[in-house]
């Protein structure tokens, strides 16, 4: 396998790419998971579909042990060398799809408006591709396909797998997130933190209400929950160091039911987002003291549940690294854009506390499309030739990727 050394576009023709009846299934593939999505932890259409196709092509894929989710070996494993591991993420979101083509959600308030379907397909067509170059002898090494239920469901589905030992005998993992920002064909690297932590935060305030013609009675808690919204990220932006990126949200303020009455209860809720590793560890703390000063000032009671999300992800070098010699050789340099760190979250950051790791974004937007197709829309949609360039990614990543063992 000396020849699979070379990073040159065009000075090697690596095997693994797509043929056209193959290309042509995985678009169906993608279209059939995009009309039956499902939520996070219900994935069970979606694991037995890849089973079956898996199963098809001589693999032995397992279940993960909450019934959704698989992994499946390919190849054998070299000795004195792990396995690297592609990711996938295989749940939906609860909102409508609002498209219209034919291959719209049949779901009510169902969607694949994260681009999930896509992830699966791209890793599901890299183990198909994968499988007949081992059948052929040009498999380096073993390589596991990790299929990965709940990545929308805090603290996400990687953790659970991860307890499950979907990285045992693993030593690289490597994982794409869609991107409507990029074009289809390319993908977007970045060396260290790629996403942010992201965690969820509610708020109960709670004090004696009454007449609004007699506030000087009563907790006033319309107006402290309105002190909390908007005091409680003033003054973590003064306690924390600005270049940590420590944010808090509001996606939620509830209270009352009367214009002449003030309530006794109000409720907030959102997201606390963090640049920075070690001001993550540091922010349940640092919010609880932060809402219960705002809230003592008006006399309100405050209760703080703060669920821990995910880290940020943040990609090793050698990995990226691999992920850029990867698509150069297929696609050439100008295949790769350098991409930002974004503000959103992403449990693939689990599976990086164990083992090196990178995600690269892959284009998804149709080149000259002025439209705006954001993430967790109801228009979400992609070009399908993204599903061609990110099996390539992976199966040249694979090639040239063979790791030594922990």
């Amino acid at each position: 396998m000396n020849q699979l050394k070379s990073r040159e576009p065009g000075s090697v023709t690596l095997p693994g790419t797509l043929s056209d009846s193959l290309r042509a299934e995985l678009v169906a593939f993608r279209r059939d998971l995009h009309m039956h999505p499902e939520l996070g932890n219900q994935e069970f259409r979606t694991t037995a579909a890849l089973k079956a196709r898996l199963e098809a092509a001589g693999l032995a894929p397992k279940v993960l042990p909450a019934g959704t989710g698989l992994i499946c070996d390919i190849g054998t494993r070299e000795p004195g060398r792990a396995m690297l591991a592609i990711r996938a993420d295989l749940d939906a979101l609860p909102i409508p799809d609002v498209k219209t083509v034919a291959y719209r959600s049949t779901v009510a308030n169902r969607a694949h408006a994260c681009g999930h379907d896509v992830h699966t397909t791209t890793v599901l067509g890299a183990g198909l591709v994968l499988a007949e170059l081992d059948r052929r002898g040009l498999l380096p090494n073993a390589v596991r396909l990790i299929f990965q239920p709940a990545e929308e469901v805090l603290p996400g589905g990687a953790a659970d797998a991860v307890e499950a030992g979907v990285l045992d005998g693993v030593g690289r993992i490597i994982a794409v997130h869609c991107d409507p920002r990029v074009d289809a064909g390319k993908i977007g690297l970045r060396v260290g933190p790629i996403t942010s932590a992201c965690d969820r935060l509610e708020i109960t305030l709670d004090g004696p209400g009454g007449h609004t013609a007699r506030p000087h009675l009563t907790t006033d808690l319309v107006t402290a929950a309105a002190r909390v919204a908007t005091d409680v990220p003033a003054v973590l932006a003064r306690r924390v160091d600005a270049r940590s990126g420590l944010s808090v949200t509001w996606g939620r303020i509830e209270a009352g039911h009367a214009p002449n009455v003030i309530p006794q209860h109000a409720e907030l809720s959102g997201t606390v987002r963090c640049l920075d590793l070690p001001a993550w560890r540091d922010a349940p703390d640092l919010v609880h003291a932060a809402i219960d000063e705002v809230a003592t000032l008006h006399r309100a009671k405050s209760t703080v549940t703060y669920v821990r999300g995910v880290p940020p992800v943040v990609n090793d070098p050698v990995v990226t690294e691999l992920l850029r010699d990867a698509m150069t050789v297929r696609r050439g340099p100008q295949s790769i854009e350098d991409t930002e760190q974004s503000l959103g979250g992403e449990d693939f950051s689990w599976y990086l506390e164990h083992v090196p790791g990178a995600m690269a974004r892959l284009g998804v937007r149709t080149p000259g499309d002025t439209r705006v197709r954001d993430l967790h829309a109801g228009d979400f949609d992609v070009d399908e030739r993204c599903i061609e360039a990110g099996v390539e990614l992976f199966t040249a990543a694979a090639l040239l990727g063979a790791t030594p063992q922990r």
